[in-house]
């Protein structure tokens, strides 16, 4: 994907987000994030034929220890998107954010696709009694 490519998913992935893209740089391959209260951060994006993964820092001392999640994420295995790799970051930085934490949601996710799988009426629940 070209660099214009991912600064247009970036640009899109903001205006669902508090974060701003407040710089692009094409020859480093550089985007650069901001959002009230002082949370910043920048990713590096691989160049096309690179086997290379994204790479997320902050220059912010108070922001960089939240990104550890969204790092051990990128150099997990398989190949990551810009769009996963930024909601990474968006979940680590939801403390700083002042947001409820994202795994609140994620747990409602998972019981919402539990509860649409229908139980077998014709089979009693261990330890349940029928009374």
């Amino acid at each position: 994907m070209d660099f214009q490519q991912l600064a247009d998913v970036a640009e899109k992935w903001c205006s669902h987000t508090p974060f701003e893209l407040i710089a692009t740089e094409e020859t480093e391959r550089r985007m650069d994030f901001y959002a009230d209260p002082g949370v910043s951060f920048y990713v590096l994006c691989p160049d096309n034929g690179c086997g290379d993964n994204f790479h997320v820092w902050s220059e912010s001392e108070d922001c960089l220890p939240f990104l550890q999640l969204a790092q051990d994420y990128i150099s997990s295995c398989g190949k990551k998107t810009l769009q996963e790799v930024l909601e990474k970051v968006f979940k680590s930085f939801r403390p700083l954010l002042g947001l409820p934490d994202a795994d609140d949601d994620a747990l409602e996710e998972y019981s919402a696709d539990v509860e649409e799988e229908e139980p077998e009426a014709d089979h009693p629940q261990m330890g349940v009694s029928q009374q």
